[in-house]
């Protein structure tokens, strides 16, 4: 059960975490990120706290350690069963001891250990990590510090050893019994254009002659409620670039540390292209879980995540082209298919699936996502039609990667678009099956609106396929690059594109330069593009380079504690001990031999509650049953070894009422006062529109008024509604181009078709008819 607010910790007592600080250092396009976590035990009894918090999925954690009294504790990485182990043994003993380890089934969550904190002790734990940050459509790149981590659904038949498991206490904000401060320099040779943030910041401060560097912080006060998101504008973002590492000479001679290292970014120029014909077989898969029906973002009358998500496959359904297949699946603790079987797009089934999506609720229960996938892959493939799969989830599960490997093993046939919709959603989930099966994923978050994203996706979908994609490396003699990133295979127009290399051999003089070429051939024709670079690595501290180059590695490697091969585990730990960076496979711990005081009796334990997040319905959250999990296991097992165990010190956590989510309704039609959806309602799948009453409406004018202004009587009265509805598109939704971009492009091309000879008329009078100056041009010559 989950109570609205109060401390939800054992008999009242005070939570020992008192902040957190977080210093976020941004260079070009990787992140540097410090946080500090300070805990003080106020109390009189020995604790062991335990702090679960969410973590992007690409963050290549590095570094962990402790200052105790003043003294500094490095933390060591070791085989996750290992530091189990040692840290067990050290609390048993006595000892101090710190454990940080990724989640046995999200890499996107980790659970922090500090054991034997003695009353009045003060202890600081701090962890180091970097990452790629994502640019988005409109050339920001951004860093989110998640701070939401909201209740996973744990899918059946899925393992009880996860942190995830356990029923983190929720308090409300008010008595959220730490702060968190955050202080954030950005940096880039091409000059800052400006900085945004979801959340109330201090004035930004913007140095150098380019605004080459600022300055940031998060305002005095901040609570803890949100993600905290930035999205940073440089002036020149798509200049491609090579940047390379010098290594650390005192590591083995055969590993990834010991070289310099090269990341390589390029911004592909592939030219738009139009297929040759209409294919594609297209399954859209729609989360309508109960957590759904939370709102998109904490505004006053903020659209539900549901509703969003039809207005959404509407449009999508909209913009498919004729001659495809497709198909829906609504999904929640069960699934449905709109058909049987893929079936192909035409107006008859467009309107019986426009009918399904209208009735859509997020009354499924759980987030079962697994069965349904595993549906898709046994349907058999329609000739011709590649299958792209679109998911569209809250994310909102325990086990990613049980679905990653289900997704990774049909890789060769389907590619997967993937949307995280609102906070907290499972970056693992969302940003590995896109990985692991050539996609790409979006997130949806605040304000931002789904349909842009979703038809950014699907005009990928609908481009070309790039061939025999290759990089060639031109280096001075006696100097060769090892790829250190997993092979290309896919490339987007518009997508930037990172790699790592490993340079051996003799380094040249300061002054020497290289040259990598990326080739790549599109519909027959051989394109390429280059970048000259220095030869001269830079000295980072922190090794960034290498450590993204191994978490790259890692994240194609690493399928988690259970899922991984025997061969790809060794490869994992490899690198993952080498390089420092942490892994399913792998932990840091820390051990505080000078402390050996005895423990009288258990540890008492004492678990970090999350700040309780509103939403705008009574949904009853999926929470798994409460069980022993490994972790919960490991404590008991010790308290067993203690000689003055108590009677029942150990409680055993209740289980939650439901294991599924509560009905709820959602309410009325798609969306009733936004004329922009109804026009796109109204549209046929060929692309055209009928003159009628719906028609006029969203034109806002009489009928037979519309139908008097006609100028040939013998023309086509849908050729007239729809040059008219293309014109009302370019008129007043201009702003939204990219939702509606596809669709009005079959709309043009069944005008061509079908207005034959009046066509220049039709678009001359309807131009004068809604008093509109836009170029004629806009429906081709």
């Amino acid at each position: 059960m989950v109570h609205s607010g109060g401390l939800l910790t054992p008999r009242e007592k005070s939570v020992p975490l008192k902040s957190i600080s977080v210093t976020l250092s941004v260079c070009e396009f990787v992140a540097g990120v410090s946080a500090t976590l300070n805990y003080k035990n106020e109390e009189e009894v020995p604790l062991e706290a335990f702090f679960i918090f969410p973590m992007d999925e690409d963050s290549a954690v590095y570094s962990f350690e402790a200052m105790v009294d003043g003294k500094k504790i490095k933390a060591e990485l070791q085989d996750k069963m290992t530091a189990h182990t040692s840290y067990e043994n050290a609390i048993i003993r006595g000892h101090q001891a710190f454990l940080l380890e990724e989640d046995m089934c999200s890499r996107d969550v980790f659970c922090c250990n500090v054991g034997n904190l003695l009353p009045g002790s003060q202890a600081e734990i701090t962890l180091k990590y970097v990452q790629e940050l994502p640019l988005e459509a409109d050339g920001a790149l951004r860093y989110v510090l998640p701070a939401v981590l909201n209740p996973r659904y744990q899918l059946s038949g899925c393992s009880e050893d996860s942190c995830l498991n356990m029923k983190t206490p929720v308090v409300s904000l008010k008595d959220l019994p730490y702060t968190i401060s955050l202080v954030a320099t950005v940096s880039s040779q091409h000059g800052i254009d400006r900085i945004q943030s979801n959340c109330s910041l201090s004035p930004i401060e913007y140095h150098g002659d380019n605004k080459t560097s600022a300055q940031v912080s998060l305002a005095d006060g901040h609570k803890f409620d949100r993600d905290v998101e930035f999205l940073i504008y440089y002036s020149a973002v798509h200049t491609p670039s090579v940047v390379v590492e010098m290594g650390e000479p005192a590591t083995k001679p055969d590993g990834v540390l010991g070289d310099p290292a090269a990341m390589v970014t390029f911004y592909p120029n592939i030219p738009e292209a139009q297929p040759s014909i209409a294919c594609g077989e297209f399954i859209f898969l729609m989360d309508c879980s109960g957590s759904m029906q939370s709102p998109m973002n904490k505004q006053r009358k903020s659209p539900l995540r549901i509703e969003v998500a039809k207005e959404t496959l509407i449009l999508l359904l909209k913009s498919l082209p004729l001659g495809c297949y497709f198909n829906i699946y609504e999904f929640g603790s069960t699934y449905e298919a709109f058909f049987p079987n893929s079936v192909e797009y035409a107006q008859s089934t467009m309107e019986e699936a426009l009918r399904r999506v209208k009735l859509m609720r997020a009354n499924l229960g759980g987030t079962e996502i697994l069965i349904p996938l595993q549906h898709i892959y046994k349907q058999p493939s329609v000739p011709g039609h590649p299958l792209q799969v679109f998911v569209f989830t809250d994310g909102e599960v325990t086990d990613t990667f049980t679905v990653v490997r289900e997704v990774k093993s049909h890789y060769l046939r389907h590619r997967c678009f993937s949307f995280g919709i609102g906070e907290g959603v499972s970056t693992s989930l969302i940003k590995s099956i896109a990985r692991v099966s050539r996609g790409t994923s979006e997130f949806i978050t605040g304000k931002e609106r789904m349909q842009a994203k979703a038809l950014r996706a699907l005009k990928r979908s609908l481009q070309p396929v790039v061939d025999d994609i290759s990089l060639r490396w031109d280096l001075p003699d006696g100097l060769s690059a090892k790829m250190l990133s997993p092979e290309q295979t896919v490339l987007f127009r518009g997508q930037r594109l990172i790699l790592y290399a490993q340079f051996t051999g003799t380094m040249p003089p300061a002054e020497a330069t290289g040259e990598v070429c990326l080739k790549y051939t599109l519909q027959g024709e051989s394109l390429e593009n280059k970048v000259t670079f220095s030869l001269q690595p830079k000295l980072d501290a922190n090794l960034t380079i290498h450590r993204l180059a191994a978490k790259s590695f890692l994240q194609i490697k690493d399928m988690g504690l259970r899922e991984t091969t025997a061969g790809d585990k060794k490869d994992v730990l490899k690198v993952s001990m080498e390089c420092g960076v942490i892994s399913s496979h792998t932990a840091f711990i820390a051990v505080n031999k000078d402390l050996s005081r005895p423990i009288q009796g258990p540890l008492s334990p004492r678990d970090v509650p999350r700040p309780m997040m509103l939403r705008a319905a009574p949904v009853v959250q999926s929470f798994p049953q409460q069980k022993y999990g490994q972790w919960r296991l490991r404590r008991h097992r010790r308290e067993k070894k203690c000689t003055s165990l108590p009677e029942g010190c150990l409680e055993k956590p209740k289980p939650c009422a439901s294991a599924k989510k509560t009905n709820v309704e959602t309410h009325g039609p798609v969306v009733e006062d936004n004329h922009l959806v109804e026009l796109i309602s109204l549209q046929k799948a060929d692309g055209s529109w009928d003159l009628n009453e719906g028609l006029a409406l969203v034109l806002g004018m009489k009928l037979e008024d519309i139908q008097a202004a006609l100028p040939d009587k013998d023309a086509n009265s849908s050729s007239w509604a729809t040059v008219l509805a293309v014109l009302w598109l370019h008129d007043n939704a201009k702003d939204m181009e990219c939702e509606w971009e596809l669709l009005e492009r079959k709309a043009v091309t069944w005008i061509h078709i079908h207005a034959g000879s009046v066509r220049h008329e039709l678009v001359k009078a309807a131009i004068a008819f809604m008093k509109s100056s836009e170029d004629p041009a806009i429906f081709g010559p």
